[in-house]
């Protein structure tokens, strides 16, 4: 009898377990395309979320395990609650702690990390061809068209520049990269700014071509061209590192 009753329990027992696992892994499914929706249009810093009615029904999930997810994110400070007022997304998205541009010590540093975005960006903009969504594809052109218009009106540009490429890397499918950007933005700004005090042609030619290079990335993802985007970014990236140190 005490066996039989064991074995009741355990089988009892079994599908609850099962049951919350299954649970906590769609909350971390959830969770993450959370993450991935943060930044992109209608989820922007100071944006509103949809309600959960509305949120839950796009992402497919119960409203519990939508709010499980909605509690990590809070937890991490990437959105808040305004009573009576909704969700909304935090002015800066705390995704990795930035690194002091003071680790870019001198010149053979400056090219290290250039060389290293090269690699990481271009891998960035190869698996953003195969995962981006309408969204992302649309946020990134954006960014593009932001970019080229700063330019247009005389600005350096920089934070559109940077924006660019975190919208390219968003769109990947992985928060990693995204979370890479954002530590690496003060040193990313930096050798933006020295690349254009320092470039040797024109002010005019060089933003020709920096635009030329990010429209196509830009086309490259869009048409859901993996070797033609990372090609480009590549292209991209080491037309900058030519621009700073020459062929």
């Amino acid at each position: 009898m005490n066996s039989s009753t064991l074995d009741t329990g355990s089988t009892t027992a079994h599908p609850t377990a099962h049951a919350q696992r299954a649970q906590r892994l769609l909350g971390d499914k959830v969770y993450e395309d959370l993450l991935q929706l943060l930044g992109t249009p209608g989820f922007e810093s100071r944006a509103r979320l949809p309600g959960e009615t509305a949120l839950s029904q796009r992402l497919g999930v119960s409203r519990p395990v939508l709010r499980q997810a909605l509690a990590r994110l809070r937890d991490e400070g990437r959105i808040y609650v305004r009573k009576g007022s909704g969700t909304f997304v935090t002015d800066a998205l705390p995704q990795a702690r930035p690194i002091s541009v003071s680790t870019l010590k001198n010149i053979a540093d400056i090219r290290a990390f250039l060389e290293y975005r090269c690699f990481m960006e271009g891998e960035a903009a190869s698996r953003a061809a195969q995962m981006r969504t309408a969204d992302q594809m649309h946020h990134i052109r954006r960014c593009r068209e932001r970019f080229e218009q700063a330019l247009e009106e005389g600005s350096d540009a920089v934070e559109e520049d940077v924006a660019f490429h975190d919208a390219v890397a968003q769109a990947c499918g992985n928060r990693f990269f995204s979370m890479t950007m954002t530590a690496l933005a003060p040193q990313t700004r930096f050798s933006i700014g020295l690349s254009r005090s320092l470039a040797d042609r024109s002010q005019g030619e060089r933003r020709t071509g920096v635009c030329q290079e990010h429209a196509a990335v830009e086309q490259a993802i869009e048409r859901q061209d993996a070797h033609a985007a990372r090609q480009a970014m590549e292209a991209h990236l080491r037309g900058g590192i030519a621009r700073l140190f020459g062929h």
